[in-house]
């Protein structure tokens, strides 16, 4: 993966967008594109209460997730990473997809704040190695650089 590339044109891409809907919605796509052997790239954004689905490519997607629920919603309450190599051996995943089996959560803090998830599964067990995570959270800070709230 040439990951400085990639970070550069995703860079120029969320740069032109005009507004965060629209970043998130190319984001997802650029992931999609992007990576190799996934079924969803997408997000869910934090209400305050639980997250919810925002934009995303792929099949459709659990509505709500409740704070420390599955792997996004353990992402989000302890605001950190989560890389889960067989989703059908952990305890506590949500199947919104069957045809999932191996899932990255980076979560993303802006002003402080949980603003929401990136979410990225794949129908490959153990897809995401150390170099796709730490792009991934590149890509997450990224993301929280062109989003104005």
């Amino acid at each position: 993966m040439k990951s400085n590339e990639l970070l550069q044109s995703a860079e120029a891409l969320l740069q032109i967008q005009p507004n965060a809907t629209s970043i998130l919605a190319n984001a997802s796509a650029f992931i999609m594109d992007t990576l190799t052997e996934l079924n969803w790239a997408g997000f869910y954004l934090y209400d305050g209460k639980k997250l919810t689905v925002g934009p995303f490519q792929g099949k459709v997607a659990c509505a709500t997730i409740e704070l420390g629920k599955g792997v996004c919603g353990e992402s989000a309450s302890t605001r950190t990473t989560r890389v889960v190599d067989d989703v059908l051996n952990y305890s506590n995943h949500i199947a919104c997809d069957s045809n999932s089996r191996s899932e990255v959560v980076v979560p993303i803090i802006i002003k402080n704040q949980l603003f929401g998830v990136l979410d990225v599964d794949s129908p490959i067990l153990s897809r995401f190695d150390s170099e796709t995570v730490s792009f991934l959270e590149q890509f997450t800070k990224l993301l929280v650089k062109t989003i104005d709230i």
